[in-house]
């Protein structure tokens, strides 16, 4: 039990984090990167062919939304205060290296989040505020 509250058993947090993130990833970014890339037709062919992307594109403020709430909590569990390891050599060795896998997905998953949040809902603001900068 000791281990689970001290690092070892949140390994899980780790991917939970990075598939709630890559979901982010999939429903937004990657159809907006395609499309500038100059493959609309690749994503097209992705909306048409796996149909639920287009039901996280809809939902997509839930995704989200529960994407940033499970990244908050992550971050309290792995740098809350009070949280230490035991102090069994074996036991800190394990606790420690699942502790440092744990921060890289954290580091990892956040990082997916703010590019899909940026491309969801920041591209098209920052894009109207460039054009009108520029003038053109």
């Amino acid at each position: 039990m000791a281990e689970q509250r001290n690092g070892v058993g949140l390994s899980r947090w780790g991917w939970v984090l990075l598939f709630t993130s890559t979901t982010t990833m999939i429903c937004c970014a990657l159809p907006i990167m395609l499309v500038a890339l100059g493959f609309g037709a690749v994503s097209a062919a992705m909306f048409s062919n796996f149909p639920f992307l287009v039901t996280l594109a809809h939902h997509k403020i839930w995704l989200f939304s529960g994407s940033a709430v499970l990244l908050l909590l992550a971050a309290w569990a792995l740098y809350r205060p009070g949280r230490a390891c035991p102090t069994d050599p074996v036991l800190a060795a394990a606790c420690e290296r699942a502790d440092r896998w744990n921060r890289r997905f954290l580091i990892v998953s956040a990082g997916l989040w703010v590019i899909g949040f940026t491309a969801a809902y920041l591209s098209l603001p920052l894009l109207k505020f460039y054009e009108k900068i520029t003038g053109g």
